[in-house]
């Protein structure tokens, strides 16, 4: 167990806030640094969850010696039934940044520099057998908080700003799962969620790689892909953008998800709760369309590597290697190593 709380000497703001409690940025005098340390709800629930998420860390530390991947964790205690878990600062979430920026997708060479790094940070995770299940840009930390102006136009006229540098790491580990634990419950943030998830079936590392689909179309448009709050909308956007979901994973469905489906097919739009939902889920576009509105060069690539993370058979899915060994990858290695 860490140190206590009047070690972490002087609070400086709060970084930020959530369901589980809350994050501040602090100067550790000992260590003579800035941390974060995330002080955890006296809820059991939540202090489970800190629990899991300190020995992750600490499993991710050993293993990680450069600190690469993951954010690293340097100490924990607990104050006065307050879980507190003291981490390495970083800078703001992908999240943070899209938001700021005013959702304004990021240029496909930083999207291709962040899903190598994302992608090896989770073959990292999967290669010590354990499943993240909560992938979000929200859990995508920026090391650094510097940012850059990229200029948009020939003569420079129109900027944007872009983090300065694209070095990244994963946080928040409270839900991470070792691949032979029950896998039956639900898992992942709503938009980032599988198919397999939301029809029943259980769910394995493919989960976080159906996640990482999500996460890079939202870099490279600015907006999250499945934008909803319903299983049935869920599953129909999923066919709209990328075909019908296949007969004999919708006849696998569990008892909770039969109700979406009729006669070996999902149930909709006669399932629609709304015209609102009918009216989301008509106006997006396929895949491909969507890739290309946003994309100018390597589009062909980012596609077919998005059709891979994004295939519905779990079994199907690209692995998190596989993915790293993909042309809209190693074209652009080979290029930089001329």
């Amino acid at each position: 167990m860490g140190r206590r709380a009047s070690d972490q000497d002087k609070i400086y703001r709060k970084m930020g806030e959530g369901t589980f409690g809350q994050v501040l940025e602090c100067w550790d005098r000992e260590r003579k640094e800035m941390v974060a340390i995330k002080i955890v709800r006296a809820v059991n629930k939540y202090s489970d969850a800190a629990m899991i998420e300190i020995d992750v860390l600490q499993k991710l530390a050993r293993n990680d010696a450069t600190g690469k991947h993951c954010v690293q964790i340097r100490n924990w205690f607990d104050y006065r039934n307050h879980i507190c878990i003291v981490c390495e600062k970083l800078g703001p979430s992908l999240y943070d940044f899209l938001r700021k920026t005013a959702y304004r997708p990021f240029p496909i060479d930083l999207v291709r520099e962040l899903g190598e790094q994302l992608l090896e940070s989770v073959a990292f995770m999967h290669g010590l057998k354990l499943i993240h299940t909560d992938l979000k840009p929200e859990n995508i930390l920026l090391v650094s908080s510097e940012d850059a102006k990229l200029a948009e136009n020939k003569d420079g006229s129109f900027s944007k700003k872009v983090p300065k540098s694209s070095a990244i790491k994963l946080i928040d580990f409270g839900s991470t799962a070792y691949d032979h634990q029950d896998c039956s419950y639900i898992v992942s943030t709503r938009h980032y969620r599988a198919p397999e998830v939301i029809l029943g079936h259980g769910w394995s590392y493919p989960c976080d790689i159906w996640s990482i689909g999500c996460i890079l179309v939202e870099l490279c448009s600015g907006e999250t892909l499945f934008q909803t709050h319903e299983n049935l909308e869920h599953l129909a956007m999923m066919e709209r953008v990328l075909g019908p979901l296949p007969r004999h994973m919708l006849e696998r469905a569990d008892h909770h998800a039969q109700k979406y489906i009729r006669r070996g097919r999902l149930n909709w739009p006669e399932g629609a709760t709304t015209r609102e939902s009918m009216r989301a889920v008509l106006k997006l576009p396929r895949l491909q369309n969507l890739v290309m509105q946003h994309v100018d060069h390597s589009a062909g690539d980012l596609i077919g590597l998005l059709q891979g993370l994004l295939a519905y058979e779990p079994s199907a899915r690209l692995t998190a290697q596989e993915a790293l060994s993909h042309r809209f990858f190693r074209r652009h290695r080979e290029r930089r190593s001329l």
